[in-house]
Formats: C-alpha cells, structure tokens, sequence
C-alpha cells in the first residue's frame, strides 16, 4: 500500500510522515531536499535555476515511484511526483520562472514516466494557510528557506487547491492544519489517525 503525504511547504508533511510510520510501522520515504545539488543555488537566484532544479527533483520522484511500485509492503511518502509537476513546477511557470519551452520539455518528460505509474491508494493533504506556513518555517530555521517570498507560498497554496480539487484524480483526505499541533498534542494526532484508519478501512 502506498500512502503520500501532500502539502506546502511548512505544512508538517515530514513531521507526520515520521509520525505515521512509526504509530503503523510502515516505511517512510522522504524527498532529497538537503541532497539537492541545486537547492541553495535556487532559492538566491530562482528563474535562473528553477528547470535544473525541478529536472533533478522529477527524476528523484520517478526513482521513488519505481521503488514504492516494486514495494510488498506499506510506504508513506512524503510528497509524490504528482503534487511536485502540478503544484511546484506549474508554480515556477505561471510565475514566470519557467520559460514555455523549458515548462512543454518538462511536462512531456514527466508524462513518459507516469504513463506506468498508478496514483497512490492514499493521499494525505495538509492545508495550511500562508501565515501558519511562514510561522513553521521560521521555527525550524532551515536557512535556505527563510527568504522564500510569501508571493510564492500563496501561489502553491493556490495551486495546491487547483491540484487538490480539480487535477488530481485518486483517493484524497484533507486535512486542515491550521488549528492543530499534531506534533505536541497526542488529541490531534489522534484525530488525524481516526481520519486515516476510517479511509483505510473504507480501501478494502
């Protein structure tokens, strides 16, 4: 069973895909975020490094969703190849960070690959507002993220909802975070484990 873990960034995806996989005892995958040789590069100059960046990224993602495909037991990923194309890299696009070229390139290679790729059997969205994504990035301080424009958070929280809503064509449950510390308050994380096992069982 493949189950991804969807959100912005600051939303707590890898705060709660650790948390899932040890209440199940399932497998966690996480994104290479602090492996990507473009990353730091990006975020000082982002049209000049947005395509490298998002290539890198498609082909982590397509290497992930090879290895969950193979897998005979239960994953929980963080973030899937399908939120990284609709959300992140149609972001940099409409913000003008992708030439049309560069965005047509992208997308024809990311439609060979999930061409054998199912949709996971769940998908766990995190919705945040932009404040509680910009108070979450503060607090774990990764440097690189700390001059990340707001314009930017709103235009994937906007394009979260598009992906979500419209684009995204397998089993989702959405949950909002804006009022919740599943972290540090057992209740919230309860709450989210009673959503995700009535989901479970409603799969079988």
């Amino acid at each position: 069973m493949h189950i991804a873990i969807a959100g912005n960034i600051g939303s707590g995806k890898t705060t709660l895909t650790h948390m899932l996989a040890h209440h199940y005892g399932w497998e966690a995958r996480f994104e290479a975020v602090d492996y990507n040789p473009y990353l730091d590069d990006y975020y000082k100059d982002i049209p000049r490094w947005s395509f490298a960046l998002e290539v890198y990224f498609l082909k982590e993602r397509f290497k992930d969703m090879i290895a969950i495909n193979h897998s005979d037991h239960t994953i929980v990923q963080d973030r899937s190849i399908f939120e990284g194309v609709y959300v992140f890299t149609r972001n940099n696009y409409e913000q003008g960070n992708l030439s049309e070229r560069d965005f047509e390139t992208y997308m024809e290679l990311f439609e060979q690959m999930t061409d054998i790729a199912g949709f996971p059997d769940l998908m766990i969205y995190l919705r945040a507002s932009v404040p509680h994504l910009v108070s979450n990035i503060q607090k774990r301080g990764r440097d690189y993220e700390q001059t990340i424009p707001i314009e930017y958070l709103s235009g994937l929280n906007k394009n979260y909802e598009e992906f979500i809503g419209h684009q995204y064509g397998g089993k989702v449950l959405t949950v909002d975070v804006d009022n919740m510390d599943f972290q540090n308050n057992p209740k919230d994380f309860a709450a989210i484990v009673d959503k995700i096992d009535h989901q479970l069982f409603s799969l079988f």
